[in-house]
């Protein structure tokens, strides 16, 4: 089976400072595009979506440098702090690799409508045939459903469900199917592996986010190398691959339209 990754990080934190990072996190300082095929090409991975882990300018110039060249993390999406006066526009980057900008919403409005810029990049990325990505928690997923309302011809992706590690909540649920009740609103299965998660709670994940978006709206996702903290990369698709039915669409075409893929 061909895999397209639709959530991979590659970074380096010397040349790149990243405001999260830290020695104690168990992260490299450093993780490549080579390291990322090492363990993903034999996987069955021929595609990868690789998203900033930063904010900066420098940064975003030099992942999209890497997606135009590398063989199989060919796409890029860039991040997107909103803060009062700074606005990113989707025509910042140009070429095929530039695929979207994500957002890390920190709490505002519960329509999101006061994120500085961020209905204007809705629209601008719309209007560019490139995606929005969002990172949000549980209690934001209302906010991100209104958001989708309001920018019906932008795709809207979620990353790791709105959940990542957290419980999976009639709350969160509630707001996932908010989100999902929106025709443009996307979602990648990434991020949700842990320690902690056993194998019956990530087939309840998969069953919840299969039934609410369909195979042609959801995606695969590795999160690695965050995800190699406690899993392989092979302990990672074959764990998903477990918990969720092997459609083409989920491993591959879905994100291959989104973003678009070669």
């Amino acid at each position: 089976m061909s895999i397209v990754d639709a959530h991979v990080h590659v970074w380096d934190a010397d040349a790149f400072p990243i405001p999260w990072f830290r020695d104690d996190l168990g992260l490299p300082r450093a993780a490549s595009a080579g390291a990322f095929r090492g363990v993903a090409e034999p996987c069955g991975v021929t595609t990868a979506v690789a998203v900033q882990v930063a904010d900066t300018v420098q940064e975003a110039h030099w992942l999209t440098a890497v997606a135009a060249t590398d063989g199989v993390l060919s796409r890029a999406v860039l991040q997107y702090e909103p803060v009062p006066g700074r606005v990113l526009g989707a025509t910042a980057f140009e070429g095929a690799a530039f695929s979207g900008i994500r957002a890390a919403v920190p709490q505002f409005a519960a329509d999101l409508s006061d994120v500085p810029g961020l209905d204007a990049l809705a629209d601008a990325l719309g209007a560019a045939g490139r995606v929005l990505e969002l990172l949000v928690r549980p209690e934001q997923l209302e906010g991100a459903a209104a958001l989708a309302r309001r920018h019906p011809a932008t795709p809207i992706v979620l990353c790791h469900l709105g959940l990542g590690h957290g419980a999976a909540t009639d709350a969160w649920r509630t707001g996932l199917a908010a989100f999902a009740s929106s025709g443009n609103a996307h979602a990648k299965f990434s991020g949700l592996l842990s320690p902690t998660r056993t194998d019956a709670e990530l087939s309840a994940l998969a069953r919840t986010a299969s039934a609410l978006f369909g195979s042609d709206r959801l995606m695969f996702g590795s999160d690695w190398p965050m995800s190699a903290r406690t899993h392989s990369y092979a302990d990672v698709v074959d764990a998903v691959s477990r918990a969720m039915p092997g459609t083409p669409a989920f491993w591959s075409t879905t994100a291959a339209r989104l973003y678009p893929l070669p």
